[in-house]
């Protein structure tokens, strides 16, 4: 099984089991290395609850589960993140992350992506498992996390 299988596996139970029943551990390598690279989106981004977004960037903390362009307290969207029928996931943040100009044209993070498949696993791991995933959140089927609401 490869790294990226397992590392959506870890993400997926995160999930299925919902906020506290998956604690971030500190000694966790998927873990480490998702907190080390989230260093490079502290200038922009805060990740704590209750906490304004900064200028520069919204809030991260929640953002599995939100739809593009909701961050509470951030209003610096540009129109192509608001106009963006995104919500998400662990799938979608990681196709945003790999290539954010061509997943939302004309969005205005001014920042390049992040090329490699296990570094874009590991900040999602991170965002996953420090923020927890609330009832509102989606739910796990299989690898792939759904919104409930939008299934048939």
């Amino acid at each position: 099984m490869n790294m990226r299988r397992i590392g959506l596996l870890i993400v997926s139970a995160a999930a299925l089991l919902g906020q506290g029943a998956f604690a971030a551990d500190e000694e966790d390598p998927l873990f480490v290395k998702g907190r080390s690279l989230f260093g490079r989106c502290r200038a922009c981004h805060a990740f704590k609850p209750d906490t304004r977004s900064l200028s520069r960037g919204p809030n991260l903390w929640g953002v599995v589960g939100r739809k593009a362009g909701t961050a509470p307290g951030y209003t610096e969207y540009s129109q192509a993140m608001l106009n963006a029928q995104v919500v998400w996931t662990v799938e979608t943040i990681e196709r945003y992350l790999a290539d954010p100009k061509g997943f939302v044209p004309g969005n205005l993070m001014n920042f390049i992506g992040v090329p490699k498949p296990d570094e874009r696993q590991a900040l999602v791991a991170y965002l996953v498992k420090v923020a927890g995933v609330t009832a509102a959140a989606p739910r796990t089927t299989g690898l792939k996390l759904v919104k409930v609401d939008d299934v048939d």
